[in-house]
């Protein structure tokens, strides 16, 4: 799609929280880098990351896919950390992993996403859709200080994204068209599941990472949130 023709139809940026607009990796790794040592784990922080990360995701598709009733991210975290730690073979208390869950409420964003941000709210409405709870992700906009329009938690359409409820609900709320919004994510699985649901899709690359084949590709792939605001502001 022509850069002015999806200029012209959007009236919302939404983003994914998470990985997109703050540092998971890094902020996380560097989080568990002193507790790891403190146990005298010998591996690398950021390889711990990964397992907590991707355990995480795949819990929380399986909640989504079971379609029940919609466990909270926090939960889901809990679970993951635990999982990883015994995977680890490291020896943890709940207060533990607590705390270390707790430690996705302070993360900090990517260098570029303020300015960024900022820029693209000079024409749009700027809009967080995360899978992360509620009281999380009010606690962490002391932490982010990014002042968006509104935060939706996936609680709202009791389901975790990808999930077409997700989307469908969000933009309900922001009272808006589907096709009005462009959905912006780090994540392939959000860009796809944004666009399945009606969405145009941004997909920030920062990893240098195929997409992968599907029918549902993003309308643009950037390098990062600058070059977003770059292309549409």
């Amino acid at each position: 799609m022509q850069v002015e023709v999806l200029k012209a139809k959007i009236k919302v940026c939404m983003f994914d929280q998470y990985g997109t607009v703050v540092d998971m990796q890094k902020g996380l790794t560097e989080a568990v880098t002193p507790y790891l040592k403190k146990k005298g784990w010998n591996g690398r922080p950021d390889a711990f990351v990964t397992w907590w990360r991707r355990t995480h995701f795949e819990n929380s598709m399986i909640d989504a896919l079971l379609h029940r009733e919609h466990t909270p991210y926090r939960e889901i975290g809990h679970r993951a950390v635990a999982y990883t730690l015994e995977r680890a073979g490291i020896a943890y208390t709940m207060d533990e992993v607590r705390y270390l869950v707790a430690q996705i409420e302070q993360l900090k964003p990517f260098p570029d996403v303020p300015e960024a941000l900022a820029r693209l709210k000079t024409r749009y409405k700027i809009v967080v859709l995360s899978n992360g709870d509620p009281d999380m992700l009010e606690t962490a906009k002391a932490f982010h200080r990014i002042p968006f329009d509104a935060v939706f938690s996936v609680a709202v359409a009791n389901s975790f994204k990808p999930h077409v409820a997700t989307y469908t609900r969000a933009a309900e709320l922001m009272s808006v068209r589907m096709e009005e919004v462009l959905f912006v994510a780090n994540h392939a699985f959000d860009c796809i599941g944004a666009k399945s649901a009606g969405m145009h899709s941004a997909f920030i690359d920062r990893r240098q990472r195929p997409f992968g084949g599907t029918p549902h590709q993003p309308d643009v792939v950037l390098q990062d949130m600058k070059s977003l605001a770059d292309l549409i502001v």
